[in-house]
C-alpha cells in the first residue's frame, strides 16, 4: 500500500473538504504567494505556501484515498486556535481566568551588543501576592523532502472532484524538530525560569509527542515534580483538542528529546560502503 504526507489543513481549511475551484483557488494564492488570512492568528498567513499540517494518505489510483494517520503541525500558529493552549495552560496551573493575562514574545536573552537574542514566544501571567507567571514554547514540525510547489502546481492542474495524490516524498523531520531546536531551548531557558521560581510549558502535537516515546508510564500533574510542562494536542476539523499533559524535570525532557538508537557497525559500514567515491588529488570529492 503506497503511502505519502500530503495537506492536512491548507488556509485553515481542512483539505479534504475543499471543492475543486477552492482548491484552485488556494493553490494560485500559494504559488503567487498572494496574502492570505489566518484564521488562527487573526491576521495574515505567514506560512510561506499556507499549509498549517500535514497527514499520511493512503492512495487510490491517482488520487487521494484515506487518511493514514493524525494531522502533524508544520505552523506554530496553528496551535493558538481560540487560545484553547492558553487557556488549558492558565487552569493547570490554577490562574483565575478573569485576572490572567498574556504576552508575547517576550525577550530573555541578549547578546554581546545587548540586543535580544532570544523570546519566549508566549507567557501567561496573573498577579497573586506579586506577579506569578509561566513560559509557554510552542514547536511545530518540520518537513524534508522536495518543496510545495510542485504539490501546488499539481493540485491547480487536477480536474474532478478528488484531490491528487502527493507526487513526491515527504515526512516529518522530528530529529531537527526536536534534538536540534526544541532541546537547546529547553536547556537554555529551563535553568533560567527553575532559579526564578517558575516554569516553562512546552506545547507539540500528539504526532511530535509520539515521535519522542510518548506519555510517561505514570505521568505526573504534580507542578513542584519537575520544570516541564508537557502540553500535548490534536488538530482536528473541529478545533485544536486538549489531549494530554504531564510535568517532566529537564533531565527527562531532554532525555525524549535527544534519545536515538544508533545502528550496528555492519549497518553503518554497509552504508558507508555504498557512499564511498575515488578522492581528486587536491582532497575533495568528485
Amino acid at each position: 500500500m503506497t503511502t505519502r504526507y500530503g495537506i492536512a489543513e491548507w488556509y485553515g481549511h481542512d483539505f479534504r473538504a475543499l471543492a475543486e475551484d477552492q482548491r484552485r483557488e488556494l493553490a494560485k494564492a500559494a504559488l503567487d504567494r498572494l496574502e492570505r488570512p489566518c484564521p488562527f492568528r487573526g491576521g495574515p498567513c505567514t506560512k510561506t505556501g499556507g499549509v498549517c499540517s500535514m497527514r499520511p494518505y493512503t492512495a487510490d489510483g491517482i488520487h487521494l484515498d484515506e487518511p493514514a494517520g493524525a494531522p502533524v503541525i508544520m505552523c506554530p500558529y496553528r496551535f493558538e486556535q481560540d487560545s484553547t493552549l492558553t487557556r488549558w495552560l492558565a487552569q493547570i496551573v490554577g490562574f483565575d481566568p478573569a485576572e490572567a493575562m498574556l504576552a508575547r514574545e517576550v525577550p530573555f536573552m541578549v547578546g554581546a551588543t545587548g540586543r535580544p537574542a532570544g523570546k519566549v514566544d508566549l507567557v501567561i501571567a496573573a498577579e497573586h501576592h506579586g506577579l506569578r507567571w509561566y513560559g509557554l514554547e510552542i514547536q511545530a514540525v518540520y518537513f524534508s523532502g522536495p518543496g510545495m510547489d510542485s504539490e501546488f502546481r499539481l493540485i491547480a492542474a487536477a480536474a474532478g472532484p478528488r484531490p491528487p495524490f502527493p507526487s513526491q516524498n515527504r515526512r516529518p523531520d522530528w530529529r531537527s524538530s526536536s534534538a536540534k531546536r526544541l532541546a537547546p531551548q529547553l536547556q537554555i531557558k529551563v535553568p533560567t525560569m527553575r532559579r526564578w521560581g517558575s516554569k516553562l510549558a512546552v506545547a507539540v502535537d500528539r504526532p511530535f509527542f509520539d515521535a519522542v516515546g510518548g506519555p510517561s508510564p505514570d505521568p505526573s500533574h504534580d507542578l513542584d515534580a519537575g520544570d516541564v510542562i508537557w502540553l500535548v494536542s490534536e488538530a482536528t476539523p473541529t478545533g485544536l483538542r486538549t489531549d494530554h499533559w504531564e510535568v517532566l524535570t529537564l533531565e527527562q525532557s531532554c532525555e525524549k528529546l535527544l534519545a536515538a538508537i544508533p545502528i550496528s557497525r555492519t549497518d553503518f559500514e554497509g552504508q558507508l560502503r555504498d557512499r564511498l567515491q575515488p578522492m581528486h588529488p587536491n582532497g575533495r570529492t568528485p
